[in-house]
Order: structure tokens, then sequence, then C-alpha cells
């Protein structure tokens, strides 16, 4: 016996929400339904991340359906924060069906900040969201490897009469690189405004369809590219990753220093201290401090930033780097569940960002003056 959609968000109807008091399709806590047999799948949206029903939820969600469909129904529940939009600032905003706009910057090299970006980008798409994924890093182009599409490339539509670039996608993940335009072997040796241009090329000229989030893989320390970005969009927030080390921290400061100044004003969303300490895959719980103890944490006390997680160094990480295999698509996995966390701290962030403070404005740079906002 089959049943519909209807049926199973009937049955849902009988789940209530403790805080509510009310139940979860009355409450809108239910989203991207699919019902094929005896397989149902769906999300459940919770008004805040990390919600202490969660667990609780789940299982209602789950024996109601049982009863009804039976006890060999396949039954797939995701879960997540309800996102907010990022408020809309100019008419002619570009990325218009992008809600929520993320930088992953780091104030210098080797921390591992493209590492975080894509890690999250798969983490936030496992919560059900739309995630898209841009490598701005141009000179160091990273996203096709790490997502196994090197060999992949971006496609043409004329969309509108206008020729439109179709982004790859790969894990559920849409992602556009100067790496698909490259041989992977061969160095670009590109002026600023030539590495500008086609950044603004790849924003521009591409459908990226309704998102929920963009991640922008940033370079490392500030110039050319973080100016185009910042003048191209308005950037939602901005995550600053970093390594405990002295060095790193130091580098870290800048990068805050960048995205604070007067005339950018990107709000900072909060940091992540990667490679936060070692962790062997055979003994999950000890912790080895390679590169200090809590520098991060203790940087983000330090300047009132929130910080947003603590990832271990885990050889799988380096592995599935190197193999296109995230390691956040084993979310069962003991960095499965630290980017799972990242997720949920980030969108708990935006949520904040998005209720409490004012559209991000795109910067207006005057030769004569320096920048302004618009």
């Amino acid at each position: 016996m089959s049943f519909t959609k209807e049926q199973i968000l009937e049955a849902l109807g009988k789940v209530r929400y403790p805080e509510k008091n009310s139940d979860i399709v009355s409450l809108k806590m239910v989203g991207e339904l699919n019902v094929e047999n005896k397989n149902v799948s769906f999300t459940l949206i919770f008004p805040t991340s990390n919600n202490p029903f969660e667990k609780s939820l789940v299982k209602a969600c789950e024996a109601t359906i049982k009863a009804l469909v039976g006890a060999d129904v396949v039954v797939e529940i995701k879960t997540t924060g309800k996102i907010a939009v990022a408020p809309v600032g100019a008419p002619d905003k570009p990325l218009k069906s992008v809600k929520n706009i993320i930088a992953v910057a780091s104030g210098k090299g080797g921390v591992g900040k493209s590492t975080i970006a894509v890690n999250l980008a798969i983490a936030l798409a496992k919560t059900g969201a739309k995630v898209a994924i841009l490598d701005a890093d141009i000179y160091g182009p990273s996203v096709p490897k790490m997502f196994n599409v090197e060999n992949e490339r971006p496609t043409i539509q004329k969309i509108n009469g206008k020729d439109m670039i179709i982004p790859v996608s790969n894990y559920g993940i849409k992602m556009l690189s100067i790496g698909f335009f490259v041989n992977p072997e061969d160095a670009l040796i590109w002026r600023g405004s030539m590495a500008t241009n086609a950044l603004k090329q790849l924003i521009n000229d591409t459908d990226w369809g309704e998102l929920d989030f963009m991640v922008l893989d940033m370079p490392p320390g500030t110039g050319d590219i973080h100016l185009t970005i910042v003048q191209t969009i308005p950037v939602t927030g901005a995550i600053i990753v970093s390594t405990p080390q002295n060095v790193a921290l130091a580098d870290a400061i800048k990068g805050i220093s960048m995205f604070k100044n007067d005339s950018i004003n990107v709000p900072l969303l909060g940091f992540v201290e990667n490679m936060a300490w070692f962790t062997p895959e055979e003994l999950p719980n000890n912790k080895y401090y390679l590169f200090g103890k809590e520098g991060v944490a203790k940087l983000a006390q330090e300047k009132n930033i929130r910080l947003l997680g603590q990832i271990p160094i885990v050889q799988s990480i380096m592995e599935g780097g190197d193999a296109g295999i995230p390691a956040a698509l084993d979310e069962n996995s003991i960095i499965g569940k630290s980017f799972k966390d990242l997720a949920a701290n980030t969108i708990d962030a935006l949520n904040i960002r998005n209720e409490t403070l004012e559209a991000t404005k795109k910067v207006e740079i005057d030769p004569n003056a320096g920048c302004s906002t618009k």
C-alpha cells in the first residue's frame, strides 16, 4: 500500500512541538517532503540550531509515520535550524536569489581555509539547505580537486537572451572555480586586473539559481580579490580561519581588521580554530596540541567574537581532501560531527546577524578618497 504526501502530513500534524504548544505542520517545520511507496523523507526545520527537542521530535515523527505506514517504512529525516534571509540592500543587488553569502577567509596561507570552506558547504547542505561554493582563490584554486571534479567543465546556456555559465555540481553542491578553466599543472600568471575581471564574470555571468548559502573560499591575506568581492556583492558575513599558533593568530587579527574597517564593514560571524589538536583515529579521546592550546579560542574571547568551531587534525581530512571525498560527508565520524556542529553554529550566527543588523552594503572605491559604501 502506498501513501500520499497529504496523508503523511496529516499524520505529522499529530506531532506537537513542546515549546510552542502546537503541531509541527501548523508551525511550518516540515520541509521538502518526499513520499515514494514506503520511503518517506523530509526536513525538520527548527526555530534555532542545536535545538533541545531535536532528538525527541525526530523519534516522534518516525514513530508516527511507522504507525501509519507500517514498521517496514524507510524514514529519512534531516534537521536544520531556521535560515534567516540576509537583509536586502540596493535593489540592483547581484545574486538576488542567494539568501546568505559567507566569506571564509584567513590572514595567512596554510591554515586549512579551503578545507574548512569545502566541508562547511557540505555540512550546510546536509541540513537540507541549497548550497553553492565559489572558489575565489584565483591563484591557488583547490575546490575542483577537493570535490573530485577536476575533469568536469561548466557548460554555457542561453538564458533570457544572455549566455550564462552553469556551475558544476557534486555532493549536492553547486561550484565554480577558475580551476575549471585552466590546466591544473599550469601557473596562473595574471595581473591583478585580469584576476579580478575573471572573478566578476564567475559571479555575475553564472546561473546560480535559488540558494540558502553561498560559501566564498577567499584567498589568504588581504588584497585585490577581497576588495573585488566586497565591491561586487554584499557579503552577509565573514568567518576567519586560523590555527592556534601565534604566528597565524597575528595574521588572523589583520583579517579581522580588514572586515571591520569602516569602509568595508562586513559583519564577522566568528572564528574557526583549525588544527586545534591532533586526535589519532584509533584513540578518539586523546588530544595532542601540536600548534598550541586554544589560541583562537582565547583570541575570540579577547575580541568578543564568537568561536564557531574547533576542528581537530585527523588523518581522514587529508585523505578525503586528496581523494575528493570531503570528511564532512561522514556525519558519524569524529570530524563529521565537528563540521555538523560548525554548520549549526554558523546558521545560528547568521540568524542573529540577519535579525539584528542592516544589510551589508557593497563597497565603492573612490580613487581620491579611498573606500566608501553604497
